[in-house]
């Protein structure tokens, strides 16, 4: 996985509550175990026409003026069933966070583990976001990872992040890499407890 340490970049506006996972990613769509190629699909069935299979042009994806590795969304985003799909489809797609004022807690576990950053604002931050953005789609947000904030035209709040996915999020580690990464220490431990063990034994 990509390292997230700062992230600055322009975002997307999302301003629909209770997104579920059906709606990111749709059912019919999840046949396959690679996480490549979910992006294609990411929100589907509003990008696109269901009769025509043509882009919906006032859907916010398809709005060239918007882009960005940002998603600004509303309230409860990630409801709904605990597919793994929906936070590979975001990030297949080419985001590397998801901002919202709460977020689904399988969704929120799918996404740290998967590399997508979910930033929990409150209530107003996300919404003075989200008039910002669409306001003016130039401007961009910033992200510090290791300080745990978020600021949006000089304006910064802090956010949670449970502090192991914290470490994998800034090293670039899944759960294996996690445990590489601390190959030395586990021989180093493997070693005093074997001596302590033969000491024992005298």
């Amino acid at each position: 996985m990509q390292k997230l340490v700062i992230i600055k970049s322009r975002a997307i506006p999302l301003p629909v509550e209770n997104i579920d996972t059906d709606q990111i990613i749709p059912a019919r769509f999840l046949k396959s175990i690679d996480k490549n190629g979910f992006g294609d699909n990411l929100f589907r069935d509003w990008r696109y026409n269901v009769h025509t299979n043509e882009p919906n042009a006032d859907f916010v994806l398809n709005n060239l003026q918007y882009s960005g590795e940002i998603l600004v969304a509303g309230n409860n985003f990630g409801c709904g069933s605990s597919r793994e799909h929906a936070a590979w489809s975001l990030t297949d797609y080419g985001f590397k966070v998801v901002i919202s004022s709460f977020f689904a807690d399988i969704f929120k576990g799918n996404a740290l583990n998967n590399g997508l950053l979910p930033v929990k604002v409150s209530e107003v931050f996300l919404k003075e976001i989200l008039q910002g953005i669409t306001a003016d789609p130039e401007s961009e947000i910033i992200i510090d990872v290791k300080q745990q904030a978020i600021t949006f035209k000089g304006k910064t709040e802090n956010f949670e992040i449970d502090s192991y996915k914290k470490i994998c999020l800034m090293n670039g580690y899944d759960d294996i890499d996690f445990l590489i990464s601390k190959k030395q220490a586990i021989k180093e431990f493997e070693l005093k407890t074997q001596k302590q063990y033969e000491q024992q034994k005298f």
